[in-house]
């Protein structure tokens, strides 16, 4: 049985999130938009929110020494109202981001404690990133281009990332590479590159349709040296192709907190789309027009508590350190589609007013459609969903 109470202390936290949301996630967000420059990293609002302890919300955690673990299910929880307020925000927050879940499921002791030290210190925010996308690959993990090269007591990086969140401003990125290209999986090895490394170069900007908030970036990596040190894991970790498989627990330990973060825009919509209706429909009289804008309202609530529950389920599962590959692509599968219906059903509620570029709804409407892609388009989910149903290897 799922456990879906979230106790005292998140509701608690939850006001504070919702405080933040109205009073800065969502009016950074629309300024970003409107200027289309993602927030810079020095703005005080960054400061002031890392100090309080909140960071981007992906549900991952340092494994406790003891009791029960419910980072995920907390993830899930604040991801979603963070994203509810504004998701391009919830992404540029500081904090370990998607580079949080290899480091510290593939990380050795040594690793973790030299990197995660930095995000320790609450009095000056911190960023990390995930470098995995490439330029014609997209986050196909089998079809890494970026080739390593054991060189002394290093190891030389070559290749190109695209589309990497806050990487311009992370202290390291988790960079995936491949030895071997004709091994395939077991060719793959992470690495984690340190800014300002000579060979990490061409830094730039990627614009966005929406989501401006936070960058998303590319770079390329020109004869990178990093240290023997910086390769995850170590050399131990990659029998078997462990690599792959630390790829895929990244993955499935972020996939739920993504999938919420869908459910988010989606409620957002629903609200909007609702307070229009109350203010402009007579909604209790029995006209075809209003009856048909009931049963959109109805069908978007439906479809957001049912989005909801699926990230609760894989979020529980986490926790509980129970496979939940099926339940992580099903719920990010289901999620990224159901936010773009609803934000599609919230455009038509509003009718012309759904569509202007001053009116809420229109920015809901660009920036739902990322959701589809990031972290494995919603056709890579069910593609994983499929391999696992009739026991095809991942």
């Amino acid at each position: 049985m799922i456990d879906l109470s979230i106790g005292r202390d998140l509701e608690t936290w939850l006001d504070q999130v919702r405080r933040l949301g109205r009073d800065y996630l969502r009016p950074l967000g629309i300024e970003a938009d409107r200027r289309h420059e993602p927030v810079p990293p020095d703005h005080p609002f960054f400061a002031l929110a890392w100090r309080m302890g909140l960071g981007q919300p992906l549900g991952v955690e340092e494994r406790s020494a003891s009791g029960p673990r419910n980072g995920a299910r907390r993830g899930v929880v604040v991801a979603e109202e963070m994203s509810y307020w504004d998701r391009g925000m919830s992404v540029a927050m500081p904090g370990l981001g998607l580079g949080g879940p290899p480091l510290l499921t593939m990380g050795t002791p040594e690793q973790k404690e030299r990197f995660l030290a930095p995000f320790r210190d609450r009095e000056q925010p911190h960023w990390a990133a995930f470098g995995m996308t490439e330029p014609g690959a997209g986050s196909d993990v089998a079809a890494i281009q970026t080739t390593a090269r054991r060189d002394g007591d290093g190891w030389v990086l070559n290749g190109a990332k695209t589309f990497i969140s806050n990487s311009m401003r992370a202290d390291w990125i988790v960079v995936w590479a491949t030895v071997d290209r004709a091994a395939g999986r077991a060719g793959h090895r992470a690495f984690i590159v340190e800014r300002g490394t000579p060979g990490l170069e061409d830094m730039r900007y990627e614009h966005k349709m929406g989501l401006i908030a936070y960058e998303s970036s590319s770079f390329t990596l020109r004869d990178c040296r990093v240290p023997v040190a910086n390769l995850l894991g170590g050399e131990r970790y990659y029998a078997e192709r462990a690599g792959f498989k630390g790829a895929m627990k990244s993955f499935n330990a972020t996939r739920p907190a993504i999938a919420a973060m869908a459910v988010g825009i989606a409620r957002a919509a629903y609200d909007a789309a609702r307070d229009f209706a109350r203010a402009h429909y007579a909604l209790d009289r029995p006209t075809p027009r209003y009856q048909r804008v009931r049963e959109k309202l109805a069908r978007m609530a439906r479809k957001i508590e049912g989005g909801r529950l699926l990230c609760w389920r894989a979020a529980y599962l986490a926790d509980v350190e129970q496979p939940n590959e099926i339940e992580a692509s099903m719920a990010k599968a289901f999620a990224a589609g159901m936010a773009q219906e609803a934000t599609g059903l919230a455009v038509e509620i509003l009718g012309d007013a759904g569509v202007t570029a001053d009116a809420y709804v229109e920015k809901l409407y660009r920036d739902v459609k990322a959701m589809d892609i990031v972290e494995g388009t919603g056709q890579i989910q069910r593609l994983v969903i499929a391999r696992r149903l009739v026991g095809l290897p991942g």
